[in-house]
């Protein structure tokens, strides 16, 4: 079963940084879009990053563009989400996930989600 572990969110103050990491366990990333989405309180899911099976390719919301960083690692099955500029309206439970296909921002035909980090930012 395709497994992915979000980790690396946390509480930090507007204008800080965070770096969110998702790994796989049990099966390799590679041939794998990957992508993040978020979800805060109250709101629907949105896809904010994906990043082509190679790396060649990455793609990012409006919201998060210039800002946000995505990039994968693929001996080390890994892929991050650098995340600067941080705002209070960033708040949200970020997920990662493993699909076949980027749609802009967003990855599709899901295989594996990760059970999501917190990230907050707050004064």
């Amino acid at each position: 079963q395709l497994q992915l572990v979000e980790s690396g969110g946390g509480f930090v103050q507007p204008g800080g940084s965070l770096r969110l990491t998702c790994a796989a366990s049990r099966f390799s990333l590679n041939g794998y879009v990957i992508g993040w989405f978020r979800q805060a309180p109250g709101k629907e899911r949105e896809g904010v990053s994906c990043i082509s099976s190679s790396g060649g390719s990455t793609n990012y919301a409006d919201s998060v563009k210039g800002r946000f960083t995505i990039s994968r690692d693929n001996p080390k099955n890994t892929v991050y989400l650098q995340m600067n500029s941080l705002k209070p309206e960033d708040t949200a439970v970020y997920y990662c996930a493993a699909g076949l296909y980027c749609t802009g921002h967003s990855p599709n035909a899901i295989r594996s989600w990760g059970q999501g980090t917190q990230v907050t930012v707050s004064s």
